[in-house]
């Protein structure tokens, strides 16, 4: 099967296509053709060596799959060939999601949702189990309450914002003036332009003074140490950046906050919650570019970029693009 390997860690020409072993499912497993996968900041962080000592070389990275089940292994019970499926591959535990196949348990695969296409499919995995982890079982977000979505147009903040709207809270965001419209097709009820405004001013003006319930950090800087005075008392904030500078978190205190830091984990049971809302046309991941599997690393190129023009996430068509639903070509 062809496949796209990193043998050496650094910039995105460390990416090689090469032909390499289509891998066998064992008990419990199932082998998945990947019809499409996606970029994320963990891909280029893994890419240039952030967690090299978590992933041995040469590897095959990438964490979204939505494809069509291929093999199943011995006690395989709940998918036969033919199903489509998405799922995250297990995070630095075995090969990710750039090639033709990928093997994985049974147990973190759900089925896709019959109202995404591959791309689209492939574009919410991560982002979205990610979204919900942070969201709905470690902010535990309630209706009536108020968030603050920092980069509420990246691949996370654009599922952030509609999971938060469907939850039925107030959602706030920051972004760019050219991504105003975007952000409030998700649902946003406040923009912030952090490029003008102060984010902590605009918050205490938006809410009289009280603050926001919650803050989601998908940014990192400064975040943690600033986010607190934009947070109500026993207010709530969220981040899944790696973040090692040191920060002083003496606000934090004062309000009483509660931090948690996300690292996403895999199971079927979020893919799940996330497949309904996106049955009941609640949560719609956007994909602002596609990329074939041989692009890899221009895809990644673009993502790392600051300037680099996205909206949402940009999708890899594994399965040849004149083969594929392009959800950019939807009327």
């Amino acid at each position: 099967m062809k496949a796209i390997t990193l043998d050496s860690f650094g910039g995105p020409d460390a990416f090689v296509l090469r032909d390499v072993p289509r891998p066998v499912p064992g008990a419990g497993q199932v082998l998945v053709r990947v019809h499409a996968t996606s970029i994320n900041p963990l891909d280029y962080q893994v890419r240039r060596g952030d967690y090299q000592d978590h992933v041995p070389l040469p590897a095959i990275t990438g964490h979204d799959v939505s494809g069509v089940v291929e093999e199943v292994g011995p006690g395989v019970t709940a998918f036969v060939p033919g199903d489509e499926v998405w799922y995250t591959p297990q995070i630095f535990d075995g090969p990710g999601s750039y090639a033709e196949y990928h093997v994985a348990a049974e147990n973190i695969i759900g089925k896709k949702p019959a109202a995404l296409s591959h791309l689209e499919a492939a574009s919410l995995t991560l982002v979205g189990g990610t979204a919900w982890e942070a969201l709905v079982v470690r902010a535990q977000l309630r209706v009536g309450e108020s968030i603050l979505v920092h980069g509420g147009a990246g691949g996370v903040g654009h599922v952030a914002i509609q999971l938060a709207k469907a939850i039925g809270a107030r959602v706030l965001t920051t972004a760019r003036a050219g991504q105003f419209d975007f952000v409030r097709s998700l649902g946003a009820d406040v923009v912030i332009d952090y490029t003008k405004e102060d984010y902590v001013d605009a918050v205490m003006r938006e809410t009289a003074g009280q603050g926001v319930d919650v803050v989601f950090d998908t940014i990192g800087g400064d975040t943690l140490s600033r986010s607190p005075d934009a947070l109500a008392q026993l207010g709530r904030l969220v981040s899944i950046v790696d973040t090692a500078k040191p920060q002083n978190l003496i606000q934090a205190w004062g309000k009483n906050a509660s931090y948690h830091f996300v690292f996403t984990r895999q199971n079927r049971g979020k893919l799940d919650e996330l497949s309904a809302l996106v049955e009941r046309g609640q949560l719609r991941p956007h994909v602002g570019a596609v990329y074939a599997l041989a692009d890899i690393a221009l895809a990644h190129a673009r993502l790392e970029s600051r300037d680099n023009g996205l909206r949402g996430k940009i999708a890899i068509a594994v399965v040849p693009p004149a083969n594929q639903d392009d959800p950019r070509a939807r009327s």
